[in-house]
């Protein structure tokens, strides 16, 4: 359940957080980003459910577009949509000129890729968002690729 609201140092109200995002701050606290040395080792020390839960939003999976911009996460939503539009009509106009079809499995793999890639950008998008109050556009900030 969530706890009440708190004021924080700043005067700023700190919100409440469910016990899923409170685990995964506390863990990007302690370990740091998903491109830090000490964090693929603490990830690889704990259960299977928590390393997914650390490491994958499943809610972002399946409604990534309309789930950033809940949690304000705007300016790295528009990113990942201009980077789809981006990608979807270079591959578009390529297939046009060359006279080939677009393969379905192609379209598939693609819409599939783009959920996975808002699946793990969420979660530490999130944090850096309401913990460092960083919000920038790169959705891939701290990611380790």
């Amino acid at each position: 359940m969530n706890q009440p609201i708190r004021s924080t140092e700043k005067g700023k109200p700190e919100k409440a957080y469910s016990a899923k995002w409170r685990a995964r701050f506390d863990f990007f606290d302690l370990h740091g980003a998903p491109n830090a040395p000490g964090y693929k080792p603490a990830l690889k020390m704990l259960p299977y459910k928590q390393k997914v839960k650390i490491n994958f939003n499943f809610i972002a999976f399946f409604f990534g577009p309309i789930y950033l911009f809940f949690l304000g996460l705007w300016k790295k939503n528009i990113t990942l949509i201009v980077l789809i539009i981006a990608i979807s009509t270079g591959l578009n106009i390529t297939f046009t000129l060359s006279g080939t079809a677009w393969p379905k499995y192609l379209d598939a793999g693609l819409g599939f890729g783009f959920n996975v890639a808002y699946g793990i950008a969420t979660n530490y998008a999130y944090y850096l968002k309401e913990k460092k109050g960083e919000q920038g556009w790169s959705p891939f900030k701290g990611m380790r690729w």
